[in-house]
């Protein structure tokens, strides 16, 4: 897990699994004067599912970015599997990517391709792979997220938001991945359904074997799949314990955003009418 402030458990990969499967230390990241990230230090171990939570605008998104290389931090130093990410490019970024999955917030869909070949799209693009065969593993993958293989002829446009955000799933897992990444998994999704695909999720990182990280501010969410739940607020992480301690953390940001209340240390900005 993450090194802790604020009475979190702390668990590092060396005491626990073995090399980190993430070990993000001291990474900063600034846009202009804005500072997004200021020290973030997390570490996932193999087969974990780790949660971030925190509010709009705190980072989240922004780590994940980096995390894959989409953008380069500042300073500090990412670590997957052991290696140093930081700085590759050219195939050796490319390589590493194969590594990950990603689910992201929107379900990020080609509205102009059928449904199995957003699945398969990675498969197709990035593995060369024959397009019957990348056809065959989108439609067991689809099955594997429980849509039927009679989806797998529609367009997005034809599905409802639940239906995309499994197709999402689906091409997530498509490559089995040894890492998956969650960017808002149920935004947009009514209760039921945000629980189907909470419950989706933990199934398919189970089977895969997978490590997961997911950001998210939907705490039904990530008392479902979280195996330890770190929070960050202003660029950094306050707190870092397994699920079960979420409620009971001791640490007064934590406590503020889990029970969604306005009055606590943190300040919303609202401007005066």
């Amino acid at each position: 897990m993450s090194d802790t402030t604020n009475g979190g458990t702390e668990i590092n990969g060396a005491a626990g699994n073995g090399t980190p499967k993430i070990a993000l230390r001291g990474v900063h990241k600034r846009f202009g004067q804005k500072v997004v990230l200021d020290g973030i230090d997390l570490t996932v171990n193999k087969g974990e599912s780790m949660v971030v939570i925190g509010g709009s605008g705190t980072g989240k998104s922004v780590m994940l970015k980096c995390i894959l290389g989409l953008l380069h931090p500042d300073s500090g130093q990412i670590q997957v599997d052991g290696e140093n990410t930081t700085h590759l490019h050219g195939r050796d970024r490319e390589k590493l990517l194969h590594k990950f999955g990603m689910l992201f917030q929107g379900a990020a869909l080609f509205d102009s391709l059928p449904v199995w070949e957003n699945v398969g799209f990675g498969l197709i693009q990035g593995e060369h792979m024959p397009r019957a065969k990348a056809k065959e593993i989108a439609i067991a993958k689809l099955g594997a997220v429980g849509l039927g293989p009679e989806v797998a002829e529609l367009f997005p446009a034809e599905l409802s938001g639940g239906m995309q955000k499994r197709v999402g799933l689906a091409r997530a897992i498509a490559d089995e991945p040894d890492i998956i990444f969650f960017d808002e998994p149920t935004t947009g999704l009514d209760p039921i359904m945000a629980d189907v695909i909470n419950e989706l999720i933990v199934q398919c990182v189970k089977d895969l074997g997978a490590t997961a990280v997911t950001i998210t501010h939907d705490m039904a969410s990530a008392r479902k799949i979280a195996d330890h739940v770190s929070m960050i607020h202003k660029g950094r992480i306050i707190w870092t314990g397994h699920a079960n301690d979420i409620d009971h953390s001791g640490n007064p940001y934590v406590d503020q955003f889990v029970n969604g209340r306005a009055e606590g240390p943190i300040k919303m900005q609202v401007r005066a009418l």
